[in-house]
């Protein structure tokens, strides 16, 4: 059977789907091709089940501290098959809305597995996928223009293959039918931190090992060095500028050992489960690029600008591309390859404006360039700081822990970046985002009115900070 339409897109990720709404919404016919289930790795393997455990984990948390805010609780008790199946039930109502997209906007999904075939006697466009499906038939789809959004999987560590029972990926982890007793932590970054946090939360012992100086080696090296100082008090040990060594790695019916090594100094972990936590890769194998122009290199594909390919019909955005490897970005090169491929106006994309999130407790957040990156730039910085222990409705909330840090230029008084840590941050980070999108200097944003009390007023004091004139300190 052949299938033909204006835009072809495989992968129904965050990136495919929300591709195919703006395709639909300019007039176009458009084909999904899915292998598993509409809404990819973010709504069933990532974003969605990790920051549902994180709330189970924070709440937790809270009743447990509760007795702090004048409540005393008795016979408090973790159910851990609970939480997972309120994890189930959120990613279920979220993929239902999904599904619900696609036929609001009249997209057809069909679920099997793609390849791009190329140009061929049937079709002289670059838009052909062959796709096998479920019952193992073929269905080809023919389109002017076709979307790779495939997106990744977690990066896999010679010698620490997860097996599912005692190594894991992100992915066995989400599936655990009940709480390890103890568990290392292989690697520092974004998802590794995020497990420490919540697992500590529910009373795991935690170890993390990362190769970097510092955790989130990509984040601000202030904003990493508190959150390392929140996660140790919490309990979690945190071990950096150290590796593990894969071949001294035993599993027994207890659990796992391993050697950790930094410098000449060798010691050895031993826990219940050990979680492999070192990124992840593009998913491009085996859907057809060799019949194709598409140039890749170092495991993703390449793309200009616009999102496009070497090939003119074919664009690709997302995780397959490397580059940030978050859903929002995803999204955002979604709609842009769908505006370029419609003669829709471009803005420039500049992905240091792409606002990044952490979900650990307190939370982190950051746009826009770290005051060690502005200074390589060649920028004559200054900064602007202010804490969280100054903020009125933190104090209420009982977590004053972290500060808002801002970097901006001395002479042109341009915002060149910030960065937060502490409670919510991550909706917090909106108005940053904003303001760098805006071009606004941080006088600008500093006389904007914030509310009291709230904690977005701690953007504007640490604006006003810059400048020396902050009002609460």
């Amino acid at each position: 059977m052949t299938i033909s339409c204006d835009v072809a897109i495989l992968g129904g990720g965050t990136g495919g789907y929300v591709a195919a709404i703006r395709a639909a919404q300019l007039g176009k016919s458009v084909v999904v091709i899915e292998m598993d289930k509409m809404g990819g790795t973010c709504l069933h393997r990532g974003c969605i089940p990790s920051k549902s455990l994180l709330r189970s984990a924070e709440v937790y948390a809270e009743i447990i501290e509760s007795e702090s805010y004048g409540i005393e609780t008795s016979g408090v008790q973790l159910v851990f098959p609970k939480v997972q199946k309120r994890k189930e039930a959120v990613v279920e109502q979220l993929h239902q809305g999904v599904q619900y997209l696609m036929r609001k906007n009249k997209i057809q999904v069909i679920k099997g597995k793609g390849r791009v075939t190329g140009p061929s006697i049937f079709s002289p466009r670059s838009g052909a996928v062959a796709v096998e499906l479920e019952d193992g038939e073929m269905e080809t789809v023919l389109s002017n223009h076709l979307i790779i959004a495939t997106g990744s999987r977690p990066r896999v560590l010679p010698g620490l293959e997860p097996d599912g029972k005692v190594i894991l990926s992100s992915d066995e982890a989400l599936t655990l039918d009940e709480l390890p007793s103890s568990i290392i932590i292989v690697g520092g970054g974004v998802i590794g931190v995020e497990w420490a946090s919540m697992l500590v939360d529910f009373g795991v012992q935690v170890t993390v090992v990362e190769a970097a100086s510092q955790l989130l080696p990509q984040e601000d090296e202030e904003v990493a060095k508190e959150l390392q100082r929140l996660l140790k008090k919490r309990g979690v040990k945190v071990l950096t500028e150290t590796t593990v060594d894969a071949a001294t790695c035993k599993v027994t019916d207890d659990g796992i050992s391993i050697d950790a090594r930094k410098g000449e100094q060798t010691q050895s972990l031993s826990a219940e489960k050990l979680l492999v936590s070192v990124g992840r890769v593009a998913n491009i194998e085996n859907i057809g690029l060799e019949n194709t122009d598409i140039r890749f290199d170092k495991g993703i594909i390449a793309v200009n600008a616009s999102m496009q390919t070497a090939e003119p019909h074919i664009y690709a955005i997302g995780d397959c591309i490397g580059g940030l490897q978050l859903a929002h970005a995803a999204s955002h090169e979604g709609i842009m390859a769908v505006n370029h491929l419609a003669g829709e106006k471009l803005h420039p994309y500049q992905t240091h404006l792409v606002p990044r999130c952490v979900y650990t407790r307190p939370e982190v957040a950051s746009v826009g360039h770290t005051e060690k990156e502005a200074k390589a730039l060649g920028h004559d910085v200054v900064t602007g700081k202010f804490p969280f222990s100054a903020i009125g409705k933190a104090i209420v909330y009982g977590q004053k822990d972290g500060f808002v840090k801002v970097v901006a230029d001395r002479s042109s008084g341009d915002i060149l970046g910030v960065q937060m840590i502490g409670p919510h941050v991550t909706d917090l980070i909106g108005e940053a985002a904003l303001a760098q999108l805006l071009d606004a200097t941080p006088w600008e944003v500093g006389e904007a009115i914030h509310a009291h009390p709230t904690l977005s007023e701690i953007i504007g004091e640490a604006m006003l900070a810059v400048d020396g004139r902050s009002i609460g300190i």
